[in-house]
């Protein structure tokens, strides 16, 4: 009969989860993950097939716990819903920058598909739920174009945010950008 494990599976993904965000899949080894977890190789190779299955829980835990969908049903629909959706690309308490999911995706072709698989799912049921927001408020745009603007301006926002050197603050690009799709 086996040890009884002394760690939770949700602690060790909340733990995890920033390791991966902050440093990404190929800058995060073993030896960092044990340190952030406080749980050895073989334990965490007894929950997770390894640091590739790791890092998709990782992610998934993500979606379920920090994703932008419950922001995106709050009534009433509307840009209000759209603003503080990109706000959650704005700076992170414990020090990561832009959003998990799409730093991830500068790191898909040293992930297993299931990841892209995973972050394309997600991208897939969100965007209908930015459409809806858009036609709330009557645009003269076609919704479905702007709700890609809005994707496509997050995940940008998002990777700036790695950037030591931006010169523009995020809250003001969101501002600015807000600004002009209330325009549309």
């Amino acid at each position: 009969m086996g040890r009884p494990r002394k760690f939770s599976r949700e602690s060790v993904l909340e733990k995890a989860m920033p390791v991966f965000w902050q440093h990404g899949y190929a800058g995060t080894s073993v030896q960092d993950l044990e340190h952030a977890t406080g749980v050895n190789k073989s334990g965490l190779y007894s929950e997770f097939k390894g640091k590739e299955d790791l890092f998709l829980e990782s992610l998934r835990f993500y979606f379920e716990t920090r994703g932008g969908a419950d922001l995106m049903v709050r009534e009433p629909l509307g840009w209000n819903n759209i603003e503080a959706f990109l706000r959650l690309g704005d700076g992170h308490p414990n020090g990561q920058s832009g959003c998990f999911s799409v730093n991830s995706m500068r790191e898909f072709s040293d992930l297993p598909s299931d990841v892209h698989d995973l972050v394309a799912s997600v991208r897939a049921r969100l965007k209908p739920l930015v459409v809806e927001n858009i036609q709330a408020e009557n645009p003269t745009m076609d919704a479905d174009a702007l709700a890609e603007l809005v994707m496509v301006f997050f995940s940008g926002m998002c990777i700036e945010q790695n950037l030591a050197s931006a010169t523009l603050a995020t809250n003001d690009r969101i501002n600015s950008f807000m600004q002009a799709m209330r325009t549309l």
